[in-house]
């Protein structure tokens, strides 16, 4: 049986490769395509998607939430207790400030130096609902429908794409939001900014717990369904 502390440890390593990546990626992008925001934010998404589906793949049999929303989802619905999501939620702040730390090394930049891009206003804000709240959705509808061996590629396609349809550009977690403030580049947010942000992936998160325990009140015997239409040939089904 697996301890708390191992994963603990597996959602701060994978939140601190994730926010290394983000990071990374985005001054790469910048420093690549220091004319052309679109490319750089195209490098950015996808390069985040492929490396979010392969840290999923990678530590998901231990643990791989890397998101404090995604933790509060869990013990919302009863998957972990509180003791346990207040240690996931601490590592994964802690990994995010890490990753954050070594993407500004790995590119000769200062270790910490506190982002000015302001990210506020309305349609950001419901920008953060909407990411968030898709986020939740696909994860834990993915996982209700018996289909959690295909999370990873869900998460990812997910949030490749939330990068371009949100004005937010889909941070859709507050670890990533908190230390994205420690990198004044592409990918940054001014502190002032997080507190808008956070709130709104709270609310985006609870609106996405509600809407999938309406969808599947019963994880169980939705799987059961989902397991005997993967049965039926195409032509036989509605």
């Amino acid at each position: 049986m697996l301890t708390v502390w191992r994963k603990a440890f597996a959602e701060l390593l994978g939140t601190a490769l994730l926010v290394a990546t983000v990071v990374g990626s985005g001054i790469a992008a910048e420093r690549l395509s220091p004319d052309d925001v679109g490319q750089q934010l195209l490098e950015n998404s996808l390069v985040t998607g492929a490396a979010l589906t392969a840290l999923i793949l990678a530590l998901g049999p231990v643990s791989a939430a890397f998101n404090p929303v995604v933790t509060l989802a869990e013990r919302a619905l009863g998957a972990i207790s509180s003791r346990d999501a207040v240690v996931f939620i601490a590592a994964q702040l802690s990994g995010g400030a890490l990753g954050c730390v070594l993407a500004n090394l790995m590119f000769d930049l200062s270790a910490i130096n506190l982002s000015e891009h302001d990210r506020s206003g309305g349609g950001l804000w419901l920008g953060e609902v909407v990411a968030t709240f898709g986020l939740l959705l696909v994860i834990f509808g993915v996982v209700r429908s018996g289909r959690a061996h295909l999370v990873s590629f869900a998460v990812g396609g997910y949030i490749t794409a939330a990068y371009w349809f949100t004005s937010s550009t889909s941070f859709a977690n507050p670890a990533v939001t908190l230390a994205r403030t420690l990198s004044d580049t592409f990918a940054g947010i001014a502190p002032g900014s997080v507190t808008g942000f956070v709130a709104m992936q709270l609310l985006g998160a609870a609106l996405g717990v509600g809407a999938v325990v309406l969808l599947y009140p019963n994880a169980r015997e939705v799987a059961q369904e989902v397991a005997h239409l993967d049965h039926i040939p195409d032509q036989g089904r509605g």
